[in-house]
C-alpha cells in the first residue's frame, strides 16, 4: 500500500494536533488559559485549512480522514476538558469530582466517530460540532482568567455535562459550508456570519461564547421548526 504521510493537508492536520497538545499542556501545567485559548483557535484555523487544501489540491485520502479525527479529538476534546479542569480547580473545586469534566473528551470521541460513519452530515450537523464546543469552553476560560466573571465549581461540571449531551444530541445544526456564494439557500449562513463578525468587532473575545450560544439557540429553533413541518 502506497501511503503518503506528509502531504500539505496532513501537515496542516498535524499542526492542529500539536496546537491541541500544547493547549492541554498550558491549561494543566501552567494554568495559562489565555495561551490555551490562542492555541485552540490556531488548531481550529489549521482544521479549516486542511480541508480547504485537500479540496484545492484534490488530495483526499482515508489516512487524512482518520488523522483529522484523531487530531480533532486532542484539540477539541482533550484540550477543552483540560481548560474546564483548570477553571474548576481555580474556582476552589477540590477532590476527584473535577475529573468529571473529562466526560467532554469522551463524548467528543463519540461525536467524531459518529461523524465519520454518518453520510447525512454533509450539509448540516447532527449534534454540536467539536470545534464550536472547544471554542466556547476555551474562550470562556480566557475570560475567566482575565477576571471578567466568577464561577462556582458546580457550574463547571454542569457545563461539561450539558455540552457533552449537545455533542451527541439529535439536534440538527446548520453548517457554515458554502457550496455556492448565491444568497438564495445561504440566507441563514450569511446572516449569522455577518452578525458574528459585527459582534467580534465590537466586543472581541468577549463575544465568542455568546456567538456559540446564539449558534446553538438558532440551530435548536430551526430544528424544532423543521420537525414541526
Amino acid at each position: 500500500m502506497n501511503i503518503r504521510f506528509f502531504t500539505v493537508p496532513n501537515i496542516l492536520t498535524l499542526s492542529n494536533l500539536i496546537c491541541g497538545c500544547l493547549a492541554t499542556l498550558y491549561a494543566l501545567r501552567f494554568d495559562d488559559l489565555q495561551i490555551a485559548f490562542a492555541l485552540v483557535v490556531a488548531a481550529a484555523v489549521f482544521d479549516f485549512l486542511d480541508g480547504f487544501s485537500a479540496r484545492l489540491f484534490h488530495s483526499y485520502s482515508e489516512l487524512g480522514k482518520q488523522l483529522d479525527s484523531l487530531s480533532d479529538m486532542v484539540s477539541f476534546g482533550v484540550a477543552p476538558s483540560a481548560v474546564l479542569l483548570s477553571i474548576y480547580q481555580a474556582a476552589g473545586g477540590i477532590g476527584a469530582w473535577g475529573f468529571v469534566v473529562f466526560v467532554l473528551a469522551a463524548f467528543s470521541a463519540l461525536r467524531l466517530a459518529k461523524f465519520n460513519i454518518d453520510d447525512s452530515q454533509t450539509e448540516e450537523f447532527e449534534g454540536m460540532p467539536t470545534p464550536a464546543c472547544a471554542l466556547f469552553v476555551t474562550a470562556a476560560g480566557y475570560l475567566y482568567a482575565a477576571g471578567l466573571y466568577d464561577v462556582r465549581p458546580l457550574y463547571v461540571l454542569i457545563v461539561a455535562l450539558g455540552l457533552s449531551w449537545l455533542l451527541i444530541s439529535p439536534v440538527r445544526m446548520f453548517a457554515l459550508k458554502f457550496h455556492s456564494y448565491a444568497l438564495k439557500g445561504n440566507e441563514l449562513r450569511y446572516g449569522f456570519v455577518l452578525l458574528a463578525v459585527l459582534a467580534l468587532v465590537v466586543w472581541q473575545i468577549v463575544a465568542i461564547p455568546f456567538i456559540i450560544l446564539a449558534y446553538i439557540l438558532v440551530s435548536v429553533v430551526r430544528d424544532l421548526v423543521c420537525r414541526a413541518r
